[in-house]
């Protein structure tokens, strides 16, 4: 009776009865990609365990191949596979941004404040760091900037630093990543290198974060004039 009132609940006239996880490890590929589509956002290794009934970390490890093998195939997809440490996402691949807004009647585009990219990069490079360290590499006060990153989801809190006042400890997101298409912090390029030249200079012209919900796309508007007192030396 239960069986019944549970497989009519939870029918939408797409089949009579709930998956299993036998069912889905056999389709491991496809479901994984109908449930990152689904989702729009990081979907977490240990929300997929229970769901394809193995470990959170076997779990990556798949992800982790399927992820290359579907970012490197030979068809010209307009989607990315995007496998961080404890969760994987889909998103769109950037140079197909002026289709999408082209598309979508998206035509908002936002920039970073250069005290807003510097600080960026002090965090991404350093991580974790609290606000007084980036105002000593700095040389400035950086509160404005540092709110803004926060506010915009490409910075965030991981804790208070053990020492006096216990100062808050900064790192870098997953949307931060996801900006660059980077999987982890160890992509990113020698800090010293012409191609962190070249990332951050991309992230200066231009940083969409995408929000997917019901299979809408929008964009974050990441154009806020800096504070006076960012860029002023003490």
């Amino acid at each position: 009776m239960n069986e019944t009132l549970l497989d009519t609940e939870n029918t939408s006239g797409v089949g009579s009865t709930l998956p299993t996880t036998e069912d889905a490890a056999e389709n491991f590929e496809a479901i994984l990609e109908a449930v990152l589509f689904a989702a729009g956002h990081p979907v977490s290794y240990m929300q997929l365990s229970s769901l394809f009934g193995m470990a959170p970390a076997y779990i990556s490890e798949r992800v982790h191949k399927y992820a290359e093998e579907y970012n490197n195939a030979i068809e010209n997809r307009g989607i990315l596979m995007l496998a961080f440490d404890d969760a994987c996402q889909l998103c769109t691949q950037e140079k197909y941004l002026p289709y999408i807004r082209e598309a979508l009647g998206i035509r908002r585009s936002g920039t970073l404040s250069n005290s807003s990219i510097e600080v960026l990069a002090v965090v991404a490079y350093n991580q974790p760091v609290t606000r007084a360290y980036i105002d000593a590499v700095r040389g400035v006060d950086s509160a404005y900037a540092v709110s803004s990153l926060l506010e915009r989801g490409l910075i965030h809190s991981i804790g208070r630093l053990d020492a006096p006042g216990r100062p808050m400890l900064y790192g870098t997101t997953d949307d931060f990543l996801r900006c660059f298409g980077l999987s982890s912090l160890t992509e990113l390029p020698g800090v010293s290198s012409a191609e962190a030249d070249e990332l951050f200079e991309r992230l200066k012209k231009k940083v969409n974060a995408f929000d997917v919900a019901d299979n809408q796309i929008s964009m974050m508007d990441l154009d806020q004039p800096s504070s006076p007192q960012d860029d002023k030396k003490e």
